[in-house]
């Protein structure tokens, strides 16, 4: 698809990054919406949807996501927001029609794997797709949520074609973005949400562009002002989340120094911890990770297995399906379960 085919993008050339003032244009309105009410948490009927143990999550998760996307649903009986969000689950599973399955692991019963895995808290979903996770979310989300997620999942693994110009249109914008073409991405981002007011990619994305170039007082505002089905969005929450590490980077001082540090001692993880936060601050985001997994693999309890917690921020600041998320999950994967 073109930019000719594409009703999304721009009619005019977009002005770059530099000493230009950025438009970002208005902040997209506040909107509501509810969530449906939820029901029990029940087995449901078929070989798309069943229950998981932490002995054959390999084979029910793993393996199976080398045939189809397979979602993994974390739960546990005394969640209540995972009573409205497995039911969403498995009626979006069962519309999809067998491009995806779901899986689903108590984790009273099972807590290995959800601990490996970083699991927080609950209700959270994790997909994996080729043997490795690729996306998720956490929080109860509504069946349109589920049902968007799902599209966007299947479309990525190569099963869909829905919204095949407003995908295309977030593609130019993220790498008008990377291209540091600020003014183009906005205007991408805003021409999708003239289309679909609540959609979280787009509005994360201008929160984002505001956050990483000189405006976080607008990006904060924005965030706080996003319509409630797309306020707990993975894509705001990454910017929530950008927004708290660059905060800390401003307090922790010379790289030079720290890299200094590691030259005389490679086993300080302080300075090695805080080099990783620096490095993410500079867009070296494979470095950054491959710091805080020096340290895991050095010493799993430092700062109570403080590094895989920092990664786990790294990951939702970029993403669950930006290259560098990928990368990097893989190897914590291969770390954990070696």
């Amino acid at each position: 698809m073109t930019n000719s085919d594409n009703p999304f993008a721009p009619g005019g050339s977009a002005g770059s990054y530099g000493n230009q003032t950025v438009d970002f244009g208005a902040t997209p309105a506040n909107g509501t919406a509810n969530a449906p009410a939820g029901a029990p948490v029940g087995a449901a009927p078929g070989a798309l949807i069943k229950d998981t143990t932490t002995a054959d999550f390999q084979t029910d998760v793993v393996a199976e996501s080398r045939n189809q996307p397979v979602l993994i649903d974390f739960w546990a009986p005394w969640c209540g927001p995972c009573k409205q969000l497995t039911p969403a689950l498995e009626a979006a599973v069962q519309k999809a029609g067998g491009k995806v399955k779901l899986v689903k692991m108590n984790i009273d019963e099972h807590p290995a794997i959800p601990g490996q895995m970083g699991i927080q808290s609950i209700p959270a979903v994790l997909a994996f797709v080729d043997g490795q996770p690729v996306d998720g979310f956490m929080g109860a989300q509504s069946e349109s949520q589920v049902d968007a997620f799902i599209d966007k999942l299947v479309k990525q693994s190569g099963g869909g074609a829905q919204g095949a110009a407003i995908e295309q249109a977030l593609a130019q914008a993220a790498e008008a973005a990377a291209a540091g073409d600020v003014n183009g991405a906005a205007q991408l981002f805003t021409m999708v949400l003239q289309q679909e007011p609540e959609n979280a990619a787009a509005y994360g994305g201008i929160a984002g562009l505001m956050a990483d170039h000189g405006q976080p007082d607008r990006a904060r505002d924005m965030l706080d002002q996003a319509p409630e089905p797309i306020r707990e969005a993975p894509e705001l929450a990454a910017v929530r989340t950008r927004l708290e590490l660059a905060e800390k980077v401003a307090q922790i001082g010379d790289p030079a120094a720290l890299e200094a540090r590691l030259a005389e001692n490679d086993s300080d993880h302080d300075a090695r911890f805080d080099l990783a936060q620096i490095l993410n601050a500079r867009g070296e985001r494979e470095a950054a990770a491959d710091h805080l997994l020096a340290i895991m693999k050095a010493d799993r309890e430092w700062r109570e297995d403080g590094a895989r917690a920092e990664l786990l921020k790294f990951f939702e600041a970029w993403g669950q399906t930006d290259p560098a998320t990928v990368k990097a999950r893989r190897k914590l994967s291969s770390l954990l379960f070696r």
